[in-house]
């Protein structure tokens, strides 16, 4: 309809310059118009006594009308056109681009989306498009590859990288007339998407890429996990959790076990409801990481009968669970009851080491848990040295004024800097009672203390978990989350409390004080500060859930190992090395990123790094890891896993003949894998592409329009033909239509 009217397709429209074709000037036309609507207005003011029906704005109707009829008979004189660029032919190159990945392989209504495509191509398209142009067909998935025979497609590439399949036409245009690119496809790209440089490059040489959608916008019948984020490092026996995505599509409602597994053995199963087709839902599943070592872990989720694809009900995640014990100093400005059972929770705890120390008198303090008589032996650390040897500090008890300026700033920075954790406890001595307001740790405390003294009371009170900590893992003492309510629930008063003041807005309020008569104070509270991280738990006497229990319950023990372990999980040290992912599917580009810093923990940019990578059939490599341009301490490499497998990287970094630390990282490429996941047609990535390169977008049923507007182009070799546009069908519909209008106007208003 819109080429019956208008004469010519809509991309001519899109791409043409507007231009008049007369000699006269423009402004002649301009005047012509103008005098046109005056001599028009004159006429109609002369008759307006003998128009009885006309008042008001009648008259200015009328003569709206006959100056648009009056202009536009002008404008055709003037001869419009349009200027447009199209492709010489036999003179320039329309690269057909073919999707050969495994999805390209799935069957849909009886067919695959590779027979629709070559349907497409095969009903007329490539033979009207060689009557114009030379045609060269590519396919690819990994690589691309020119074919001669579009029977070689197989739709068995395991990865689709349509990135690299258009830089590299694009690349040939610099010595190849290329006029156009027709991308045939689904879209269902698995390499990150099309990035800004190759759209640039392709707008560099103005290629327009059309693009043919193959394949169904949503599936009918699948469940698909689309992510999965779990923790790089963890410490032995911590307990973790899983945050799984995933979506459906004609299971809504139903009931599906979402499961972890380490091998052959089930970390963790639960149920959870399948929300609405398409849509995103995140499941939180916690599980125990277990002793040390790196763990391949497969989630999943239960293979329903009738699903189009089980292939993406799983996948795969690694987690490196640490044999090292990081250290926490406990530091108790007297001798409680709290410290004793502390210290025998943590002795039964194999990842986290317990130090305490606690001030007997005002000059002796006792020490256990050290690794020798020099350590702590001038009391509380004064150095950077000396306090960063630990990942967690625990105050309890000891009034700020304790401390030296120099020991407050070396405690800011220990949490700030060294990435460490701190714990106040409740006491009499403690918080806002210990001056902790007016000191320089305030703003490391998750709460805005009180102004005032006596805020410590030796009162009973009833641990309540608020809606965060009921999905916190330092709170889960027994699964699942429903027992692990009942299980708080049943513990034994607390036989003290303090108040804490008011939560600051990056602080989460995990439990409170339940105190009778008086209402409900925060109990526990963290939050994120600098580096590190730090915790308020404002009682002096959790104990009491040791002490006031059988002795087959571990509630007690189970709460402070996994307080502690929430202090150190995250501690910076002294050499870490990273990858954005752990886990690539089809491809092995990993991005390495190593961070040094010296014994205070200040960056250091003058080492020496020692990058080992070992991996599947003996593969034994250095890698080279140099210093970022813009972050000091920060260092930066690549490394390409060439075979799918496992892989784990020793990092060594020297100063001289100094070490300054080690670390180890474990990843994993899989091949085979990424053609399963999000296997539907992503239309909205074609026509992106099509948009901003000018081109089209058309399904395999509009295909055949392709032909005829892909000669609109300005790559390759053009020619700029004028188009006219004065005879066009609905300039002639106007005219009557305007003549019309003011034929019934006059006709109702009795102007006739």
């Amino acid at each position: 309809m819109f080429e019956f009217l208008f004469k010519y397709p809509a991309t001519v429209y899109a791409k043409g310059d507007f231009v008049l074709l007369s000699r006269w000037p423009v402004w002649i036309l301009a005047a012509a118009i103008l005098a046109a609507g005056l001599l028009l207005a004159y006429l109609l003011w002369r008759r307006r006594g003998r128009l009885a029906g006309f008042t008001g704005l009648r008259p200015a109707a009328i003569w709206a009308l006959q100056t648009g009829l009056a202009a536009l008979l002008l404008l055709m004189l003037w001869h419009p056109a349009l200027s447009v660029a199209t492709l010489k032919p036999q003179q320039n190159v329309v690269a057909v681009v073919l999707d050969d990945s495994r999805s390209m392989s799935l069957s849909e209504d009886g067919k695959t989306r590779i027979e629709r495509a070559r349907a497409a191509l095969d009903g007329g398209l490539v033979s009207a498009l060689e009557k114009k142009f030379q045609v060269r067909t590519y396919r690819f998935g990994r690589t691309l590859e020119r074919i001669d025979r579009r029977d070689q497609l197989t739709g068995q590439e395991e990865v689709t990288r349509i990135n690299d399949a258009l830089k590299q036409v694009a690349a040939e245009a610099a010595g190849l007339p290329i006029g156009a690119m027709v991308l045939v496809s689904d879209g269902a790209d698995n390499s990150g998407g099309i990035d800004r440089e190759t759209i640039a490059g392709i707008r560099r040489y103005r290629i327009p890429v059309h693009t043919i959608g193959l394949g169904r916008t949503a599936p009918d019948r699948d469940i698909e996990i689309t992510d999965a984020v779990v923790p790089a490092r963890a410490l032995a026996d911590s307990r973790l959790s899983a945050l799984v995505t995933l979506r459906q599509f004609g299971f809504q409602n139903r009931k599906v076990q979402l499961k972890i597994s380490d091998g052959t053995k089930l970390l963790a199963s639960q149920e959870v409801t399948l929300k609405a087709g398409g849509e995103l839902q995140a499941e939180t599943v916690p599980f125990n990481a277990g002793i040390a070592g790196a763990k391949t872990l497969a989630i999943s989720v239960d293979r329903l009968e009738g699903e189009e694809n089980q292939n993406n009900n799983s996948i795969m995640r690694l987690v490196n669970v640490e044999s090292s014990r990081p250290r926490v100093l406990y530091f108790e400005g007297e001798p409680l009851w709290e410290m004793k059972f502390v210290r025998r929770a943590m002795e039964e705890d194999r990842s986290v080491q317990l130090v305490s120390m606690a001030r007997t008198t005002q000059n002796k303090i006792y020490r256990q848990g050290v690794a020798g008589a020099k350590e702590l032996e001038e009391g509380f650390p004064g150095k950077a040295e000396e306090l960063f040897r630990y990942e967690g500090l625990v105050l309890v008890n000891v009034e700020a004024s304790y401390f030296t300026p120099a020991q407050l700033e070396l405690i800011r920075l220990f949490v700030d800097r060294r990435g460490g954790g701190l714990l106040f406890l409740g006491g009499r001595s403690s918080l806002a009672d210990g001056g902790y307001g007016s000191s320089p740790l305030a703003e490391l405390l998750p709460v805005t203390l009180p102004d005032r003294k006596n805020t410590f009371h030796r009162d009973p009170a009833k641990a309540v978990l608020t809606a965060a900590g009921r999905d916190s893992l330092i709170c889960r003492l027994v699964e699942p989350a429903a027992k692990n309510q009942e299980r708080w629930d049943k513990l034994p008063l607390i036989a003290d409390y303090q108040e804490t003041g008011s939560p600051k807005p990056a602080a989460l309020v995990l439990a409170e004080s339940e105190v009778p008569g008086r209402g409900r104070y925060p109990l526990l509270v963290t939050q994120k500060y600098g580096l590190g991280r730090t915790a308020v738990f404002a009682t002096g006497s959790s104990w009491k859930w040791r002490m006031l229990q059988e002795h087959t319950d571990a509630s007690f023990q189970t709460f402070w190992q996994q307080l502690l372990r929430y202090l150190v999980s995250d501690a910076a040290r002294p050499v870490e090395i990273s990858t954005p992912r752990q886990v690539l599917f089809d491809e092995g580009s990993f991005r390495l990123r190593a961070a040094v810093r010296d014994k205070s923990y200040a960056p250091v940019s003058d080492t020496r790094l020692e990058a080992h990578v070992m991996g599947p059939e003996g593969i034994s490599e250095m890698v080279e890891l140099t210093p970022s341009p813009t972050e000091l301490g920060q260092y930066e490499g690549e490394y390409n896993a060439a075979k799918p497998g496992s892989y784990l990287v020793e990092l060594v970094a020297r100063r001289g003949d100094e070490l300054v630390g080690r670390d180890v990282l474990t990843f994993r490429r899989e091949d085979g894998v990424a053609e399963n996941f999000r296997t539907e047609q992503n239309r909205e990535l074609l026509r992106k592409l099509s948009e901003e390169t000018g081109g089209q977008y058309y399904t395999p049923e509009t295909a055949s329009k392709l032909a005829s507007e892909v000669s609109y182009s300005e790559a390759g070799i053009t020619t700029r033909e004028l188009r006219d546009l004065w005879d066009m069908p609905a300039l002639f519909l106007l005219l009557i239509l305007l003549r019309g209008w003011e034929w019934l106007l006059r006709r109702r208003w009795g102007g006739v």
